[in-house]
């Protein structure tokens, strides 16, 4: 089914959100040649669900999610590490969830937005972890469909909010190498990234986030539901193909083994955070990525059975896909 050339980009105006500082503020600094040490407690990665859930529920009727009462928090093996946990859902967001791990040494935050299968609206993407030397972030709108090729699906999307990524791309450059696999799952929106700790970086990066998600959630709210079988069930395959890949290949699930121990890791991975992988299909991941397939006949640990990575951005200043 063709989506036709209407964008939801003209229909609103990417927002300009304050940044938030948190109030904790004791980050890296400088005085002369005095340096003063970042400490993870300085970042609060709650500011960022609280802000997403509150412009969440300025517009959309939100209630708690069937999984909040599973899962709302943990403490982790060494009896320090803890995990906090919320679960949404509305008429058309199938899950908004968010999961956040914080100890002495670091945090980790975990959001994101699935929509139901009568709805082609891309997948809202947040990755953070932050340590005392280094920070690692995805942010993302992963589209539904591939976007390898150009398509109405990109048109309709991604076209005309590119400006979004471009005022961060200076401050947040491509982090380094992505397998060809786990391209496909990404958009040209993507801020993929690696940096040292700082106050303006972590503000900057608090703008971005919410500039992002109100971008989806303004998608969430103009898409109109899918009326044809074909294209509902299309959108549903789409969404399992992505849940199987995360819940098998998310690089989080090493650390969540260290923290919570393998049992857990995989209940939270297919469970909770990539929710509907055992609900909305029954293709295993060997039938979506058969290269996978080792000779008996289990999934190959590799990361990459192509062997081909991005070290740089492999889309053009407009979103087209370059390889």
């Amino acid at each position: 089914m063709e989506l036709g050339s209407s964008s939801i980009g003209p229909c609103f105006k990417a927002a300009n959100p304050p940044v938030r500082i948190s109030k904790n503020t004791n980050l890296t600094l400088t005085r002369g040649s005095q340096r003063f040490p970042f400490r993870v407690s300085a970042v609060s990665y709650k500011e960022f669900a609280e802000s997403a859930l509150e412009e969440t529920r300025k517009r959309v009727a939100l209630e708690p999610s069937p999984l909040q009462e599973r899962y709302s928090s943990m403490t982790g093996l060494d009896g320090k590490t803890q995990l906090q946990m919320l679960a949404f859902k509305s008429p058309k967001i199938r899950l908004l969830r968010s999961m956040s791990i914080e100890n002495e040494t670091m945090q980790v935050f975990d959001f994101a937005g699935f929509m139901e299968p009568e709805y082609d609206t891309p997948i809202f993407c947040a990755n953070f972890f932050t340590s005392a030397n280094t920070n690692i972030v995805v942010l993302d709108l992963n589209p539904l469909h591939q976007l390898t090729d150009p398509t109405d699906y990109q048109d309709k999307y991604y076209k005309n909010i590119m400006s979004i990524y471009h005022k961060y791309d200076e401050m947040f450059p491509w982090g380094g190498k992505l397998t060809a696999e786990s391209i496909k799952f990404f958009s040209p929106l993507v801020m993929w990234t690696r940096f040292s700790s700082s106050q303006e970086k972590h503000n900057a990066l608090f703008s971005a986030f919410l500039e992002y998600y109100q971008a989806w959630l303004e998608m969430t709210i103009q898409v109109k539901e899918e009326k044809e079988p074909s294209q509902v069930r299309a959108n549903r395959e789409a969404q399992h193909k992505y849940l199987t890949w995360r819940a098998q290949k998310d690089p989080g699930h090493g650390l969540l083994r260290k923290l919570f121990g393998e049992e857990k890791a995989k209940e939270l991975l297919r469970d909770f955070l990539f929710n509907g992988v055992n609900e909305m299909g029954t293709k295993t991941f060997i039938d979506y990525f058969p290269e996978y397939q080792t000779e008996d006949g289990t999934v190959s640990d590799k990361r990459s059975i192509i062997g081909k990575s991005f070290e740089t951005r492999p889309w053009d200043s407009n979103g087209l896909f370059i390889g």
